[in-house]
């Protein structure tokens, strides 16, 4: 029995030191799963953050989408490949771009509206993206030899149906370059000349390609421009600063943490501590795999979800004391412990999870954020909490650490 529990301490304590050797150094050249590839948001690292708006009142998801795909391409164009995009509220879009200092010089390179045109193959333009009522991205059978396969659907109004009917008749075999803002972003062959309007662009692209196609002719041919509505820098050295004063609050807050646990639960604080090392280095490791954005108010949920993971640990702890105070063995009061705490630990967590969801999917920016480590944090807080905190426990009792006090019991 103590080989056993002597075993499972070692395993655990292998573990720790293995996760906290990869969440620091990672593995190769790349760093994977170290905390070196975890993504620093606007707020840390520095940057230009604005703000744009749709200038009429309703704007459809297929067009805010479009936008979307408009700005990511003038992000990429540009050479700001860590620049995020994203939609806020029904009508707004925030692009943050780290490492840009100065914000309306970069308002001036992304510009307002993007220019779409249809070019043949010596450069002679054939018709513009405003004559485009609608692409979309379809899936079906494109001819009697094929099977279903993702494809973009044009469809174009009155005067684009008529120039596209003559560029397509009188380039029949030839490929009709699509440009986006002087860069081909499409080119199909024209199989047959097309008279209706309607046009199919197939090729070897799946589902994604296809509807990023899609999104980026549909942003050619917006109905309404986009107006900067707020704009900020955030300076390299207060974003420096910034991260600096996270990490020690951090840092003292789980130090704290260490400290209380041992004073206050003894032999089982040291197990709570333990696991919460691993905890930590589960959590970093998570974050830089999931490629997490991490913000200040991000800093702020990994030390909210540290706490939690020890909070799941007291309730445990607390009915195990509870148990040994019935006067059951030490070996029956770790499992009552542990099992009459599981429906309490997994409500409570369960229900800061929901939260924590509706927050991601209605908040932006940092309040994703802050869901996101928050989410992960949870999950992994109660997975320390009933499987790794259980096996250390386990293996002191299997390893000979009988004494009733040494588990918070109180001898009178």
């Amino acid at each position: 029995m103590k080989f056993q529990g002597r075993f499972r301490l070692l395993l655990m304590l292998l573990v720790a030191i293995g996760l906290s050797v990869l969440s620091y150094r990672g593995i190769g050249n790349e760093k994977v799963f170290s905390v070196n590839r975890i993504e620093q948001g606007l707020d840390l690292s520095g940057g230009v953050d604005i703000v744009y708006e749709a200038d009429q009142e309703f704007v459809t998801e297929s067009e805010m989408n479009a936008a979307i795909s408009l700005l990511q391409g003038r992000m990429d164009w540009n050479g700001w490949t860590e620049a995020e995009v994203a939609k806020e509220g029904s009508k707004r879009i925030r692009v943050q771009i780290p490492g840009v200092e100065n914000a309306e010089e970069a308002i001036e390179k992304i510009g307002q509206t993007g220019q779409l045109s249809f070019v043949d193959s010596r450069g002679q333009v054939l018709l513009t993206g405003d004559m485009v009522a609608t692409a979309e991205k379809q899936v079906g059978q494109v001819d009697e030899y094929s099977g279903s396969i993702p494809y973009v659907a044009l469809e174009f109004n009155e005067e684009g149906k008529k120039l596209f009917a003559e560029a397509t008749e009188a380039n029949i075999g030839k490929v009709i370059h699509i440009v986006m803002d002087d860069e081909i972003i499409s080119s199909p062959v024209v199989q047959t000349a097309i008279i209706d309007g309607h046009a199919m662009i197939t090729g070897q692209f799946g589902g994604e390609e296809a509807e990023e196609l899609a999104s980026l002719i549909r942003a050619g041919s917006l109905p309404f421009d986009l107006n900067v509505l707020q704009m900020k820098n955030v300076g390299a050295r207060l974003g420096a600063d910034a991260l600096s004063g996270g990490i020690k609050a951090g840092f003292v807050g789980v130090i704290l943490v260490l400290i209380f646990m041992v004073i206050k639960y003894k032999l089982l604080g040291f197990a709570a501590d333990w696991a919460l090392i691993i905890y930590i280095g589960l959590d970093l490791i998570f974050l830089s795999l999931f490629k997490v954005t991490l913000t200040l108010p991000g800093i702020a949920g990994l030390v909210l979800s540290v706490g939690m993971a020890v909070d799941a640990n007291i309730v445990i702890f607390e009915r195990i004391k509870e148990e040994l105070v019935s006067g059951n063995t030490l070996r029956v009061a770790i499992k009552n412990g542990f099992k009459r705490a599981t429906p309490a630990i997994l409500d409570g967590n369960v229900t800061t999870l929901i939260a924590a969801v509706v927050l991601f999917f209605l908040g932006s920016g940092s309040i994703k954020g802050f869901a996101t480590t928050l989410m992960i944090g949870i999950i992994l807080s109660m997975f320390t909490a009933l499987f790794i905190t259980r096996i250390i426990v386990n293996g002191l009792m299997q390893a000979g650490v009988h004494n009733p006090k040494y588990y918070g019991l109180r001898l009178k």
